[in-house]
């Protein structure tokens, strides 16, 4: 028989060599902002509602309008990054492939930092990932937007017979015009466009500078922020939602993001050893694999994408749920 220690040993080899998991990184290192916005879908209408419906002592309507706004978020969020982002993340391919047809030679060697190839250097694989994880940052606004007009034809939906008056404003509400990304540029002007970008001196230095930050977090930090405070401001402008829900909704919002980033940061360091040694052991489990480099850049960053959404739609909704049902009770009485 095997021991723990062998049996431990073998189920992570088989993970390191798993063809699925190796191509959920490549689309990790493809377009971060479509896999952050798959996997808080995922999370989002499975776990996030079992963790709102279990919070105990608030208001059934409150919770309703939580998971409301949990699956238009999601809905919304994986619909825009799709639009948004496959054209970028062809066009980005493009320049990943044959770098010497759009990039400068002074570009490619300030860049390239002695690696074999350009994309396995860090300073062009962080002056890429800016690209695509700043889509999610550029998406926020009108992401919000639409959740938050879209909160109250859901609830018509989950409760068809308290919000009939919902179902009226449901049939009324109409698709923001100009939010359709796909196939708005060409694709050749478009990878143009990125390339005379890492062209750019500054950018380069900028790039060489920051390559080994901690990027991949403090985008996600900054998207889900920005995300986070156009809803609160267009919940409150809303007035399709009645004004006892908005003051809950938006401190369940505010609430779960603040929480999201403490809790994001604090686990994002403790996990930074045990993710060092799996980086190594998947590198010496895949040796002369061609696309190793593009492996563990996507784990550098589906570990924030994880990390954040596994507390924000697991861990976190229970609590934030609980307090923002506290802060609109108070916020009641005192009027």
């Amino acid at each position: 028989m095997l021991s723990n220690k062998q049996m431990k040993v073998n189920f992570l080899n088989n993970i390191y060599k798993n063809r699925y998991f190796k191509k959920g990184l490549e689309v990790a290192a493809n377009n971060g902002a479509l896999f952050s916005a798959g996997t808080a879908l995922t999370l989002s209408t499975v776990a996030r509602p079992i963790s709102i419906y279990a919070t105990p002592h608030t208001d059934k309507e409150n919770r309703k309008f939580a998971v409301a706004k949990s699956f238009a978020s999601s809905l919304i969020g994986f619909g825009l990054m799709l639009g948004a982002t496959l054209p970028m993340s062809k066009s980005m391919k493009k320049i990943d492939a044959n770098p010497d047809k759009y990039l400068k030679k002074d570009t490619i060697n300030a860049l390239k930092d002695g690696t074999k190839k350009l994309t396995e250097s860090k300073g062009y694989q962080f002056a890429t990932q800016m690209f695509k994880l700043g889509t999610g940052a550029i998406t926020g606004i009108p992401k919000a937007v639409v959740t938050c007009a879209l909160i109250p034809p859901i609830m018509a939906l989950i409760s068809p017979k308290k919000q009939k008056e919902q179902s009226k404003i449901a049939n009324n509400v109409q698709p923001k015009k100009g939010l359709n990304f796909t196939g708005a540029l060409p694709k050749e002007p478009l990878t143009k466009g990125f390339a005379k970008i890492l062209n750019n001196k500054n950018y380069q230095s900028f790039a060489n500078k920051h390559k080994d930050s901690n990027y991949p977090m403090h985008l996600s930090v900054l998207t889900d922020t920005l995300n986070t405070a156009v809803f609160m401001e267009e919940t409150y402008r809303n007035k399709k939602i009645n004004e006892d829900r908005k003051r809950v909704l938006a401190a369940n919002a505010g609430i779960s993001t603040g929480m999201s980033i403490v809790g994001g940061y604090t686990l994002d360091k403790v996990l930074d050893k045990p993710t060092k040694k799996f980086i190594k052991n998947f590198r010496e489990a895949n040796k002369g694999d061609a696309k190793l480099e593009k492996y563990v850049e996507g784990i550098k960053i589906a570990k924030p994408a994880l990390i954040l959404g596994g507390i924000y739609y697991c861990i976190i909704p229970f609590f934030a749920t609980l307090l923002a049902e506290q802060t609109g009770a108070k916020k009641k009485t005192s009027c």
